[in-house]
């Protein structure tokens, strides 16, 4: 793919940071493909290894989720357990799939819940030269999450402060709902979905009012 991994843009420094807009977008393009593994493929497919680096960008940094190789089939549309071998990338597996094998859609949820955080925070799922506390994401991250102020404080460095608040708050807390350690708290991918679809339409239409003003005061400029 013409931009590489979402990993590459993240957390390769010779790779552009994304901006906060870019950010959601892949939020939901990722949203929308587990969306329908789980509730339109038949039977249900489970991805088994949502992480950032089968994340694939193209040109005009939409993402595609990619590589399928650990894939299961569901036996439930939904909620069917699957009993397997654990399989999956440290730091994105759900705590029930990796201590019993149980692999559900919800464990996918949880891994997606891992990339929106990596979105938001610019961190990896785990990394132990950070402070003692701030070794695993999820642990770190998931008290913080629904507190205003410190939300504020996980961000990206990256973004520079370009953002908006109110965005910044409802993705934060879909991010918790989707690392819960209790699968069936998780919500469907189609929830997600209607969460980030009004925030994505709100970045557009605020492209356009603000290109729409820049033309209108040009067009009323003084002509030299």
């Amino acid at each position: 793919m013409p931009n590489g991994t979402l990993q590459q843009h993240l957390h390769h420094k010779q790779h552009q940071p994304l901006n906060w807009g870019s950010r959601l977008r892949i939020a939901l393009d990722c949203a929308r493909a587990l969306e329908f593994l789980h509730e339109h493929a038949i039977p249900a497919v489970i991805h088994r290894d949502l992480k950032c680096s089968n994340i694939l960008l193209d040109q005009n940094f939409h993402a595609k989720v990619a590589d399928l190789g650990l894939a299961k089939m569901g036996s439930d549309r939904i909620n069917g357990q699957i009993s397997t071998r654990v399989l999956g990338t440290t730091g994105y597996l759900a705590p029930e799939y990796a201590s019993t094998g149980k692999l559900t859609t919800k464990s996918d949820v949880y891994s997606y819940g891992v990339v929106l955080l990596q979105l938001l925070t610019g961190r990896t799922p785990v990394d132990t030269k950070r402070p003692h506390g701030e070794h695993v994401l999820v642990s770190w991250a998931l008290p913080r999450l629904t507190d205003r102020e410190k939300v504020s404080e996980m961000v990206d460095p990256t973004l520079k402060g370009q953002y908006s608040k109110k965005d910044l708050i409802q993705v934060a807390a879909i991010a918790a709902m989707c690392v819960q350690p209790e699968a069936d708290y998780r919500p469907l991918m189609t929830d997600v979905v209607q969460s980030l679809v009004p925030l994505v339409k709100n970045l557009t239409s605020v492209s356009t009012s603000s290109s729409s003003r820049f033309q209108n005061q040009t067009a009323s400029s003084p002509k030299c």
